[in-house]
């Protein structure tokens, strides 16, 4: 049983911060702290890191605190938060850097229908460089629309 609600736990925490990354990157990165995402709206960059990486770290601490205070607190409720933060943060890093951006030259051809449709959705939102007027700003849900026919994703 105790299995069972810390493995619910885990995937609850990783559900809601889809939600977390939407709202943050909406009114955070595309908000008070668009500097530091800028670049990463910069078309063709060349550069290995960008400001925006940072935001790997802002959202690594939440996760890491939870995790050590868990561990400290006898494995309770907060580790397996931690643990569902940080696994969205490698699904994110995966998806994200990846998959869709291409980082590292892995994952290159889908014939995925999900996948095809969380490329086409980042890269909607990709096509406004500046920090207003943009669209898409999840990562894992995507709107029905890029579902509706196949796309074509280079």
């Amino acid at each position: 049983m105790e299995l069972l609600l810390n493995l619910s736990i885990v995937i609850l925490t990783f559900i809601v911060m889809e939600g977390v990354a939407w709202f943050t990157h909406k009114y955070v990165m595309h908000g008070f702290l668009w500097y530091l995402h800028k670049d990463h709206h910069v078309p063709n960059h060349e550069k290995v890191f960008e400001k925006n990486d940072y935001f790997f770290l802002i959202f690594a601490i939440p996760g890491i605190l939870c995790i050590l205070y868990g561990v400290e607190q006898g494995m309770n409720f907060y580790f397996w938060i931690g643990i569902g933060i940080t696994l969205y943060g490698s699904a994110y890093f995966f998806i994200h850097d990846l998959f869709i951006h291409q980082r590292i030259r892995v994952l290159r051809n889908t014939k995925n229908y999900y996948f095809k449709a969380i490329r086409k959705a980042h890269k909607v939102h990709h096509k406004n460089i500046a920090k207003k007027d943009g669209e898409c700003f999840g990562m894992l849900f995507v709107p029905k629309k890029y579902f509706k026919r196949p796309h074509r994703v280079d």
